[in-house]
């Protein structure tokens, strides 16, 4: 409770969220551990640390200063340049993946894609090397406007995720009135081509 009163007073004060503390780090680096005995403790570390600077890089480059939905709608006016939950998203796992880990796979999910009555979110998920997106934990800044939420996939109540390329070739195949084929490897093909959506 204190923590979303100290977000809103924090948006009413219009500044960008605070970094995060060296505790907030550790408890994030040792989930990511925890993920499989496989995960190098450096690997999960320096993940944990990226995860929350870049959160709040992307803060200040995205001139964070409202709540989400507020901060949407200025950059769907072309007041903000960029902040909406694909952009936390692919920036995030961008930036992680200039990490070329040996231990951890990132992924990308989305929720609410075929709900008409709740907004599309996206997400950059960091799992175990070889495991599934929903064996992996949640590295989502949007929802709290710049400051990094994470927990279990299968822990998160408020979405329920699908790997992103799963949403995307049913839209494409709603879109374009073909079959998409979606690979073991969650590439997607359509015509005999490979699409790589952004």
């Amino acid at each position: 409770m204190i923590g979303a009163l100290a977000l809103v007073a924090l948006a009413a004060c219009g500044g960008p969220p605070p970094a995060a503390t060296p505790d907030e780090v550790s408890r994030l680096a040792a989930a990511i551990a925890a993920l499989g005995p496989e995960v190098n403790r450096d690997e999960a570390r320096r993940a944990a640390e990226i995860s929350y600077a870049h959160s709040h890089r992307l803060a200040l480059e995205y001139e964070i200063t409202d709540p989400p939905i507020i901060h949407n709608t200025k950059v769907n006016l072309g007041i903000k340049p960029r902040g909406l939950c694909w952009h936390w998203a692919h920036d995030m796992e961008k930036r992680l993946a200039q990490e070329r880990f040996a231990t951890l796979d990132l992924h990308r999910a989305v929720a609410n894609a075929d709900n008409a009555f709740r907004l599309e979110h996206s997400t950059a998920i960091v799992s175990a090397k070889g495991a599934d997106y929903d064996d992996g934990i949640i590295l989502d800044p949007w929802r709290k406007g710049g400051r990094l939420t994470w927990m279990p996939v299968r822990e998160d109540d408020a979405y329920n995720w699908e790997p992103r390329n799963e949403v995307v070739a049913r839209a494409l195949e709603r879109k374009h009135g073909q079959i998409v084929t979606l690979t073991d490897d969650q590439r997607i093909l359509m015509g005999g081509a490979e699409f790589v959506p952004e």
